[in-house]
């Protein structure tokens, strides 16, 4: 008798099957690759949120530096019976007329009396509030702007309003300077850029506070300068490269 050779039964199923194999090797190699493409993602976003979250602490903490700036110069002159506003959501410090006294159709600050003490003093004020604590380098620009009624310039005929509101800044700028001297001096603040902190602008009547203008109270209103505080604040690039784009 002729004995049949006896079947491989006890060959491994990977034996019988050579192509499962090559079909594990590769399920195991893609879930690898996903743990690793999803580490990679996790790795990006939490990136992602750090330089998001360091520009929105940096816009915070020029924020909280510009209101405390107007905060202790309100604080401060108050203290000395000189009233100014805080205004445009702690942005802007307001001086009245009636602080600096502008006489009509004038733009020299007078150069005795009370006005002269006030306008030395608010100064001196802003100096020390900016420069404390290095708070100028979370500060982009300070606008000292002038502003007045709609009454129309006699002097200024060519400039008009404009011209008007445009001296009186000017004016006072070179008055801080002048009276400051070089130990407080403005003009040598810079702003985080290491540019010049101040700058100047007039606005005549385009801005009024009141309108119409009926009484004389009304018009002094009106007649006012403004200090406008901006922050530093990241470029368009600066938040494309924070959300990765």
């Amino acid at each position: 008798m002729i004995r049949q050779p006896r079947g491989r039964s006890g060959a491994s199923v990977d034996e019988e099957n050579p192509y499962w194999i090559s079909f594990s090797d590769i399920m195991s190699g893609l879930l690898v690759i996903f743990i690793l493409a999803s580490l990679v993602l996790i790795l990006q976003l939490m990136d992602k949120r750090d330089r998001v979250d360091s520009a929105i602490k940096e816009l915070q903490q020029a924020e909280t530096a510009k209101a405390q700036i107007l905060t202790e110069i309100q604080q401060e002159l108050k203290k000395h019976k000189i009233n100014v506003e805080i205004i445009d959501n702690k942005s802007v410090l307001r001086i009245p007329d009636e602080e600096l006294t502008f006489r009509p159709d004038k733009y020299d600050i007078p150069s005795s009396g009370d006005a002269y003490k006030r306008a030395a003093l608010i100064g001196k004020v802003l100096y020390a509030a900016v420069t404390k604590g290095e708070r100028q380098k979370y500060l982009d620009t300070v606008f000292i702007e002038g502003h007045t009624d709609s009454q129309r310039s006699r002097v200024f005929k060519e400039m008009g309003n404009w011209g008007l509101s445009t001296f009186r800044a000017i004016a006072v700028w070179k008055f801080w300077n002048k009276q400051l001297g070089h130990t407080a001096n403005l003009a040598t603040i810079t702003n985080h850029a290491g540019k010049p902190l101040f700058s100047v602008s007039g606005y005549a009547a385009q801005r009024r506070l009141i309108e119409p203008e009926i009484t004389k109270s009304d018009l002094q209103e009106n007649r006012r300068i403004d200090i406008r505080f901006t922050v530093k604040r990241p470029k368009i690039s600066d938040y494309k490269n924070a959300i990765g784009q």
